[in-house]
């Protein structure tokens, strides 16, 4: 796997950062309103957009005093093009691709 692709994964993993990408759907947002429906400080909150940014999920920029957060679709389409080739087979076994996820994440 390329480590691209694992440091894709690796970001999505967390309940918190998909949360992110999904309020990112709509539209870009503020750092402080991204933070607001989480029950964490601010600097919790700025370690999982780093994580999101270093995977390219999203990106970040300052509009004057207010950082903003975009989202990236593209950078997803490297783990969907990879998840996608499974559909080439029988049916996929959810809970079994789970595991090898998790063991694949693991090293």
């Amino acid at each position: 796997m390329s480590t691209a692709l694992d440091t894709t994964f690796a970001a999505l993993a967390d309940s918190t950062r998909r949360a992110i990408l999904t309020m990112l759907l709509e539209d870009d947002m503020a750092v402080t309103d991204v933070a607001e429906p989480f029950d964490m400080s601010l600097a919790a909150i700025s370690k999982h957009l780093t994580i999101l940014t270093r995977a390219g999920l999203i990106t970040q920029e300052k509009r004057g005093r207010v950082k903003w957060c975009k989202l990236e679709p593209d950078a997803m389409r490297e783990g969907i093009v990879w998840i996608e080739s499974f559909g080439q087979l029988e049916a996929l076994n959810f809970d079994a691709f789970e595991q090898f996820l998790g063991k694949e994440l693991e090293e």
